[in-house]
């Protein structure tokens, strides 16, 4: 079973920039990684995704400023983040999907908090 780990977020100015990193532990085979995140009363919405061959896509509020990529050896996904704004501001969820059951393990969250 598969497990995730989460770190990069902190605070940041508008304008500034942080790289989020997510570990997969244990022995799954992932195919699909992924980046959501969380506003306060806001529904979870998809930021950036990439596949195991490297095709990626992006939400069109992120688009131009942050870049998804993935080290497969490692079992790890990144997420660059440039020209923050306060309304990037949410909870950072990345999730795997395992090669062999679909399913999608999630790691516990990161905060990112821009402010103006």
């Amino acid at each position: 079973q598969g497990q995730l780990v989460e770190s990069g977020g902190g605070l940041v100015q508008a304008g500034g920039s942080l790289r989020l990193s997510c570990a997969a532990s244990g022995s799954i085979r992932i195919n699909a990684m992924v980046w959501h995140r969380q506003a306060p009363g806001k529904q979870r919405e998809l930021v950036a995704s990439i596949t195991r061959i490297g095709s990626t896509n992006y939400a069109d509020s992120v688009k131009g400023r942050f870049t998804i990529s993935r080290d497969n050896a490692k079992n790890t996904v990144y997420l660059q983040m440039n020209n923050l704004k306060p309304e990037d501001t949410a909870m950072y969820y990345c999730a795997a999907q395992s090669a062999s059951t679909s399913h999608y393990y999630w790691g516990q969250g990161t905060q990112v908090t821009v402010s103006s």
